[in-house]
């Protein structure tokens, strides 16, 4: 029998009014479905947007690398169903805390400021029965952008471990690159990239309906054995796609190496991971793929040539050591902390330079293009002022505000010179 012919697919057109809404009630009762000038959309598969989009470097971008690819072992941070809980600002709330908690020896008002009560998807109660306190659990925990805190992470009470992930963080000497699967923070520059050496938060970057950021390790450890032997596995391997790897060897004509050499002709796990970090940080890059970085994970062009791929490289480095704050360009502070005082966190403003945190003590010198930086959607120099309202600042947060205005100028800096290198 002959096929049927496949039925015509349906028209879509699309037209956008800007302005207030009684210029648009102005419009639309002036004119009629036939006056309106339409734009006709291709909807392609498999999206199939009702939208205006630009995917016309699509061909190019679809052959690049795509993150999840380039990274086997990926997941979403920690979930703890009780931040208030398990979340502390310094290492003796925490344990403070859950001493209290493992006692089993809590009152009402430990009950109610912590929620210690089961939910639908939460049993704290019988989660913490048969389980005793031990400091071995304490460790840092990315909370937010430049905000590292302390939790109580032991994968038998807490709500969601990310154990496929966390696994080869927690108390392991790692890397982990931070990245979304969807987007759509256009005013934000797409930047939902940042790097961490601990464990993170789920909803790092943002609570939004689009999905949570996942860490990518860049080592992933053997389970230790007590039979391990010297003549065992190395302890720990790349997370790295070796099929891909192999590519790039190839077309970089070095040798890959399973960790860093003082050797010329090779690179190791750690020069790819700045060598994308760098890109993913290319202003072109997040405007030019705006509409790709908002429906799926990142991809990342193979290196053309050595040359641009050891560019990138320096400039990948140099920025994820500011991000974690281990440069030593951000202890060389370029704002100042003048007037004393409580050091406590009322009402956030700028003002001119000056950023208040009480009516008299502000942080003098802070540039503006590191008050509005933006990180995965949140400003870190205005969050993490925020976050900590009705505080005291103490001498080590004093500094660490400082370094974050130094690490989000530097940013800028960095961004710009990367800006300068053609990688596609």
């Amino acid at each position: 029998m002959p096929t049927p012919n496949k039925p015509k697919q349906a028209q879509v057109f699309h037209f956008d009014i800007y302005g207030k809404r009684e210029s648009k009630y102005d419009f639309l009762n002036s004119e009629s479905v036939a006056s309106i000038p339409w734009k006709e959309l291709d909807c392609p598969e498999p999206y199939h947007f009702f939208v205006p989009k630009d995917f016309s470097e699509s061909m190019l971008y679809n052959n690049w690398i795509p993150l999840n690819q380039l990274f086997p072992i990926y997941n979403s941070g920690v979930k703890t169903d009780r931040d208030p809980l398990f979340i502390g600002f310094d290492h003796v709330e925490i344990v403070k805390r859950f001493q209290t908690l493992l006692s089993k020896s809590f009152d009402n008002a430990f009950v109610e400021k912590f929620r210690i009560v089961d939910s639908g998807s939460y049993k704290i109660t019988s989660k913490i029965i048969n389980t005793n306190f031990s400091e071995i659990f304490i460790t840092p925990i990315q909370y937010r952008v430049f905000d590292w805190r302390f939790t109580y992470y032991d994968t038998k009470i807490v709500s969601r471990s990310a154990q496929k992930v966390m696994k080869h963080v927690f108390r392991k000497d790692n890397l982990g690159l931070i990245f979304k699967r969807q987007s759509n923070e256009e005013s934000c520059g797409y930047s939902n990239f940042f790097i961490s050496k601990t464990l993170i938060i789920d909803g790092l970057f943002a609570i939004d309906p689009l999905g949570r950021e996942v860490l990518a390790p860049l080592y992933l450890y053997n389970e230790v054995s007590n039979q391990q032997s010297f003549n065992d596995s190395p302890s720990h391997q790349p997370n790295l796609n070796l099929q891909i790897i192999g590519q790039i060897a190839e077309k970089l004509g070095l040798r890959f190496t399973p960790e860093k050499l003082d050797e010329a002709g090779t690179f190791a796990p750690i020069d790819m991971l700045d060598y994308i970090y760098a890109v993913l940080h290319n202003p072109v890059y997040r405007e030019k793929y705006k509409e790709f970085l908002k429906i799926d994970f990142p991809r990342v062009p193979y290196p053309k040539d050595p040359e641009t791929f050891w560019q990138l490289v320096r400039l990948g480095g140099e920025l994820r050591q500011i991000h974690l704050l281990e440069s030593p360009e951000v202890g060389k502070y370029i704002t100042q902390y003048p007037v004393g005082g409580t050091n406590l966190v009322e009402k956030v403003r700028y003002d001119n330079g000056n950023v208040f945190i009480n009516e008299a003590q502000y942080f003098a010198n802070v540039p503006k293009v590191a008050w509005e930086f933006y990180i995965g959607g949140y400003q870190p120099a205005q969050k993490w002022l925020k976050d900590r309202k009705s505080r005291e600042l103490g001498f080590d947060d004093i500094q660490h505000y400082q370094k974050i205005i130094v690490a989000l100028t530097q940013t800028d800096r960095l961004m710009k010179e990367i800006d300068k290198i053609k990688f596609d």
